[in-house]
């Protein structure tokens, strides 16, 4: 005997609008059929609705989308950080290859999260194509820093020019130069932070069209200068020797290259000397190392006699009668003798 298959019961109307959101339609229904009970429950809060025109959202709707969209972000966070922990892990990526690996790969998790989130939710993207253009006009011209930064953040990654832990020279809001390491490479900005605790936030795209001054790029050696100036009655080849001790006393000042003196010229008051000397650990600061040679050099000239001269000037008084005056004023009230 051929039994007739039985015929679907029809859905509850929706009111016959469009819908650009079918996956809580979808859910909605497996839900019916699977459990009387709970569907009772969905179809109350499907029940629950705002229309307008053709368009129409329920309480339903409402909750899927909210969970549907934390579920999704939630997967795509525990997927980031799961990917940056084994990224990591691998020992033959060095740092800027790890940090270039960890950026492409949040972005195709990302990207696949949202064509993940749009096929969840059943949103029919041809109901956007209304304003889809417009949409899309206005979001590149919005986002065209970011998209630009991101771009050159990858860039200075691939070419090495720029990548964490390099010490390169920075210029704050009053145009003083000064020196930062890079601390990280965002994806919209560079993060250095100077000797003094300032952290700089710079845009990649700023690294990549500015001139920046790299001071670990090829080689981490950076040379200091000390400029020093000593009487003109000194003995200059002495002082020289002193002057290399002192150099070579700092605890961060390289044997290799040794330090040298340069003469740099002859000043008002004083022979003018430049130390010159080699440090490899630059974003330990520089300031620190000059000081201390500077200590030592003191103490060297000052054990040996070797005087550091302070300005002189001689004024001449032209012949006046106010300035007669003023000497036989003097010369009649001669100073007390002390006693």
């Amino acid at each position: 005997m051929i039994v007739p298959a039985p015929v679907p019961s029809p859905s509850p109307s929706r009111g016959g609008g469009s819908e650009a959101v079918g996956g809580a339609d979808v859910l909605r229904e497996d839900i019916a059929e699977r459990s009387q009970t709970v569907g009772g429950i969905v179809n109350r809060l499907d029940a629950f609705a705002l229309e307008v025109g053709d368009w129409r959202v329920s309480a339903f709707d409402v909750i899927f989308v909210a969970g549907a969209v934390l579920l999704v972000l939630a997967l795509a966070m525990l997927a980031t950080r799961l990917t940056r922990a084994a990224l990591r892990r691998i020992k033959g990526l060095d740092g800027t290859q790890a940090v270039l690996a960890e950026k492409i790969a949040t972005i195709v998790i990302w990207v696949t999260t949202f064509l993940v989130g749009v096929d969840l939710l059943g949103i029919d993207l041809t109901a956007l194509t209304v304003f889809s253009g417009a949409f899309g006009l206005a979001i590149g011209f919005g986002l065209q820093k970011t998209f630009g930064n991101l771009i050159s953040g990858i860039i200075l990654l691939m070419d090495k020019s720029i990548k964490p832990g390099d010490v390169i020279a920075v210029a704050d809001q009053s145009g003083q130069q000064t020196f930062g390491q890079i601390r990280r490479i965002g994806i919209r900005a560079v993060s250095v932070t100077t000797r003094d605790e300032r952290e700089y936030l710079i845009p990649n795209e700023n690294l990549m069209i500015n001139q920046v001054e790299n001071w670990s790029y090829s080689s981490r050696n950076v040379r200091i200068q000390i400029k020093v100036g000593v009487a003109y009655d000194t003995d200059m080849a002495l002082a020289e020797k002193l002057m290399l001790e002192a150099a070579a006393k700092a605890r961060r000042v390289l044997e290799t290259p040794p330090p040298t003196v340069w003469w740099t010229g002859f000043g008002d008051s004083s022979v003018d000397f430049t130390i010159h000397c080699w440090i490899d650990d630059p974003e330990e600061g520089v300031g620190n190392v000059r000081s201390e040679v500077l200590r030592n050099l003191w103490g060297l000239f000052r054990d040996n006699g070797i005087e550091i001269p302070f300005p002189q000037r001689d004024l001449n008084l032209r012949h006046s009668e106010a300035l007669d005056r003023m000497i036989a004023a003097l010369g009649e009230h001669p100073a007390p003798s002390p006693q």
